[in-house]
C-alpha cells in the first residue's frame, strides 16, 4: 500500500484552485477534466449525477455563470490511492442569465482517487449551503 504523503496533500489542495479557475471562466470542460470518468456529483435538492461527461453536460445545461468562486480544503486525509477532502466555498452566480445573482456559502465533502500518473481526481463531490432555506 502506498503511503499518503505531503505531496499528495499539496496535489489535492491544488484541485481547489483549479476548481475556482474553471468555474470563474465557465470552462466546464476544464472542470470535468478534474473528475474521474465515473465521478458522481451530489448537488443539494436534486438527484446524483453520474459520469464525467454527464456532469459536464448537466453544468452546461444550467447556463451557470460564476462571478465569484472560492473553494478551500479544511481537512484532507486518506490512505493508499483514496483520499477524502472536506472544505468550504463561497460563490456568486447567475443561472440562465436570470437576475439577481445568487450568493452562496457552504461546505463540501469529496472523495478523490489517485490516478496511475500519481495525479488526483475527484471521484465523488457533495455540497450544501450554510445559509438558511427560503
Amino acid at each position: 500500500m502506498r503511503l499518503f504523503t505531503g505531496e499528495d496533500i499539496a496535489a489535492i489542495e491544488s484541485l481547489g484552485a483549479a476548481l475556482d479557475e474553471a468555474a470563474l471562466a465557465s470552462d466546464w470542460a476544464a472542470l470535468a477534466a478534474l473528475l474521474t470518468e465515473d465521478a458522481v456529483f451530489m448537488p443539494p435538492n436534486g438527484p446524483a449525477i453520474e459520469g464525467r461527461s454527464v456532469i459536464q453536460e448537466w453544468i452546461e445545461s444550467t447556463g451557470l455563470v460564476m462571478t465569484e468562486h472560492t473553494f478551500e480544503f479544511t481537512d484532507i486525509g486518506g490512505q493508499g490511492d483514496v483520499a477524502y477532502g472536506r472544505g468550504n466555498y463561497t460563490e456568486t452566480f447567475t443561472v440562465g442569465g436570470a437576475a439577481p445573482a445568487v450568493e452562496g456559502i457552504g461546505k463540501v465533502l469529496g472523495v478523490l482517487r489517485r490516478q496511475p500518473d500519481n495525479t488526483w481526481l475527484i471521484a465523488a463531490w457533495c455540497w450544501n449551503s450554510d445559509l438558511p432555506g427560503p
